[in-house]
């Protein structure tokens, strides 16, 4: 097995270790994807394949993260949106015009909810698909309410759509989450009882993995951009621009015995290299 296919499954040793070299891979630019879901689609690429998942192994991570309060491993977590991020792979279709990661985020979602339902301590805590949506909203809600009482439970079911007893039943069976079935082997009193919280829906995981690698990015090309200027435009940029107190263009043209039209000058000229710089 190569290397990149062993990235693909979650070591149980060090998960640090495997944080780190998933990080390693970079994040394509939407020109590189493009390119290479059309190879995999219409060529079916498989080397293509492998580097839209490495690529994307560092989302995967991010988005396991916010499940870390079930108490489960979290390389299992991380293993389980690994495979909705293959399935995502696998049905992307570049003509769509979304990125990858927009629409792998679903399948990758959806891995991870079907491992946390497999195993989670209370035995059919959700059976059929309408209790899954109620576990996993409850779950949120609950992190927000705290204990209900029969106003916060008739509240409860209007918002999520579902009638008072759902609610009540719901409730019922994740409140007895620290009665494990399987007795302590050891003396120990305390037992681990996952936090009673879901990551925020209200968030959307994809856009701000892309907003993060693009501000990333564009500080990267600005200081790279202001390292370029000469010493007397960085200093005219500095002072106008970056910091608490700004200087004048006439204590610029006193400092440099030039015109105040001539400080203006060198500053939009610097000014524009800059622009050209960081532009995308």
């Amino acid at each position: 097995m190569t290397k990149e296919m062993q990235m693909m499954l979650v070591p149980q040793g060090s998960l640090e270790g495997y944080i780190r070299a998933a990080n390693q891979y970079p994040m394509l630019t939407a020109e590189e994807e493009k390119e290479l879901a059309e190879r995999l689609y219409y060529q079916q690429d498989l080397d293509a394949a492998k580097a839209l998942i490495l690529s994307h192994l560092r989302f995967v991570i991010h988005v396991a993260r916010g499940y870390s309060g079930y108490g489960l491993p979290q390389a299992d977590l991380i293993q389980e949106g690994n495979i909705g991020l293959m399935k995502a792979v696998r049905r992307f279709n570049p003509e769509v015009g979304v990125r990858l990661v927009s629409f792998a985020v679903h399948w990758v979602k959806a891995e991870i909810h079907e491992y946390v339902l497999r195993n989670w301590r209370i035995v059919k805590v959700a059976t059929t698909k309408a209790q899954r949506k109620l576990f996993f909203n409850l779950r949120k809600t609950k992190q927000r309410f705290g204990w209900f009482n029969e106003n916060e439970v008739a509240m409860v079911a209007d918002e999520l759509g579902v009638s008072v007893d759902d609610v009540k039943e719901m409730e019922s069976r994740m409140t007895g989450q620290d009665m494990a079935f399987d007795l302590p082997t050891d003396d120990a009193e305390e037992s681990y009882s996952p936090a009673l919280y879901l990551e925020d829906k209200s968030s959307d995981f994809a856009m701000e993995l892309e907003t993060e690698n693009y501000e990333n990015q564009a500080n990267e090309q600005l200081n790279e951009a202001l390292s370029a200027l000469d010493e007397r435009s960085l200093d005219i940029i500095r002072s106008r621009w970056l910091d608490d107190d700004k200087a004048t263009l006439q204590d610029l043209a006193a400092k440099y015995n030039i015109s105040a039209e001539r400080v203006r000058q060198l500053e939009n000229n610097a000014l524009k290299k800059l622009k050209s710089a960081v532009a995308f």
